[in-house]
């Protein structure tokens, strides 16, 4: 029979001779050279385990000594062996009893009338392996551990079902400003604008309720001094103790979407300044020369015989259809809202010059509060250019009939809704583009959230809600 040649060291509490020697045998029946050490009484055995001289790869422990005996013993010996196994060794069969050791830290219960070497062994080797794997579980919840407390940005863990914060790193209690003891009375729900509440819920009832990869959002949070601050969410499904968590890591972006929001701002100021340089030519120095034209072209039709009198028309009506074309162009290019007509008459004209082939069955609803809410000039020129930019977008891939326009408002919000009967897509794989980008920019600038719905065959809707209680950007 081949051995075992690894070096084991035991330690074998038994008052009585004749089991010691069993004992000893079954040992080196399995292994090559096992390294015994006997303890007679359990004064011996604490004597031999406090000394720290000798280290322990097993220890075997009768349940009966001459000085202590059964529960008592087990209590006052399990502190001293430290991460060595402890195996009891005993000759009554208490199944209640060997349940509540293993239960209190016993590594295995083992009757010595049943004993043999190889079940020994056997013991031996599981619990050693057992051993070793709890060492490595401990291990790494350590390095869990250090991670998430030691990390610079908020983490924390949550119960999925009640929402209850279960863990807050140091990096999270310092930047939100709530102690420890506060956050672990609270929900995810308490560090949410009122606002944001039923959106997160919303994002919440999507999510599987196990583990499927990482999960990531922008959302607005609370600090406990009521400041806002704009983070980026990521978080995955993580199991402690045999339950199932979410662990989240934010990153406050404030700082960075501000940045990015004034570079945005310079970028879409000089295209308005250069599409209204274009428009103004266009309009004041273009559609001049082509009125100059027709008039002179006027002067000549005199001058015709009837046979160049119908290629005379026919140039005539050109040139004026030319004229209008640019004039619609200069007006897209540079609304006049801003300075003589309402954003409702721009939308009109904009829908009507956009369709003029008549292809598209076109509706506008424009809330008679939206002159009251007194809209910023600026939102309501961004809100033109989504329209705009939306409206390509439905020209270009569409290919429905129907067009539909919202726009609603409240003190506190402003709604835009456009919608179209078309071949729609999937939202989250489309690739490419600039246009719903841009939307998103602009809607984001005013501090708005931008909501595309769509699927195959089941059209397009864009959803954009802007606050109205904010400042607005200076572009």
């Amino acid at each position: 029979m081949r051995k075992d040649k690894n070096k084991f060291s035991f330690l074998v509490i038994e008052d009585n001779p004749g089991d010691f020697v069993l004992v000893e045998d079954y040992l080196n029946e399995q292994i090559s050279e096992p390294a015994i050490k006997k303890a007679g009484s359990f004064t011996q055995a604490i004597s031999l385990l406090k000394s720290g001289k000798t280290h322990f790869d097993v220890i075997l422990l009768d349940l009966t000594l001459p000085d202590k005996s059964g529960k008592e013993l087990i209590k006052e010996i399990l502190p001293l062996t430290g991460e060595s196994p402890l195996i009891v060794l005993t000759g009554y069969s208490d199944i209640d009893f060997s349940i509540q050791s293993i239960s209190e830290g016993v590594s295995d219960y083992l009757l010595k009338d049943e004993l043999n070497a190889a079940s020994l062994y056997k013991s031996i080797i599981y619990c050693l392996e057992r051993r070793k794997n709890v060492q490595q579980l401990r291990e790494s919840e350590k390095r869990y551990s250090d991670l998430f407390h030691l990390n610079p940005q908020p983490m924390w863990v949550y119960d999925p079902v009640t929402l209850k914060f279960s863990q807050v790193n140091k990096a999270a209690i310092d930047h939100y400003g709530y102690s420890e003891e506060e956050f672990l009375s609270m929900t995810i729900l308490d560090i949410r604008p009122k606002e944001e509440v039923a959106r997160l819920k919303r994002i919440l009832n999507t999510v599987p309720e196990v583990s499927t990869g990482v999960h990531n959002g922008k959302f607005i949070h609370l600090k406990k001094n009521q400041d806002m601050i704009e983070v980026d969410i990521y978080s995955n499904f993580i199991r402690i103790k045999e339950k199932e968590f979410r662990l989240v890591i934010a990153t406050d972006v404030t700082e960075k979407t501000l940045v990015e929001h004034k570079i945005t701002r310079a970028i879409i100021k000089t295209q308005e300044d250069e599409r209204y340089e274009i428009g103004g030519e266009l309009h004041d120095n273009v559609c001049q020369i082509l009125a100059t034209s027709q008039m002179s072209l006027g002067m000549l039709k005199k001058s015709l015989d009837s046979d160049a009198i119908p290629l005379f028309n026919r140039s005539n009506e050109y040139i004026a259809l030319a004229t209008e074309e640019i004039r619609n162009l200069s007006h897209r290019l540079a609304p006049a809202f801003l300075n003589d007509s309402t954003l409702e008459e721009a939308f009109n004209m904009l829908l009507k010059t956009s369709n003029i082939e008549g292809k598209y069955d076109i509706s506008l609803f424009f809330d008679k509060n939206f002159e009251k809410a007194g809209i910023d000039p600026d939102l309501q020129l961004n809100l033109y250019r989504i329209l705009q930019e939306q409206l390509r977008n439905i020209m270009k891939y569409a290919k429905g009939a129907t067009i539909e326009v919202d726009v609603t408002a409240t003190k506190k919000k402003l709604r835009m809704r456009i919608a179209d009967d078309g071949v729609g897509f999937d939202v989250h794989s489309v690739k490419g583009g600039i246009g719903l980008p841009n939307i998103k920019r602009r809607v984001e600038l005013f501090s708005g959230r931008f909501e595309i719905y769509s699927a195959p065959g089941k059209g397009t809707e864009i959803m954009i809600s802007i606050p109205l209680n904010i400042e607005s950007p200076i572009l």
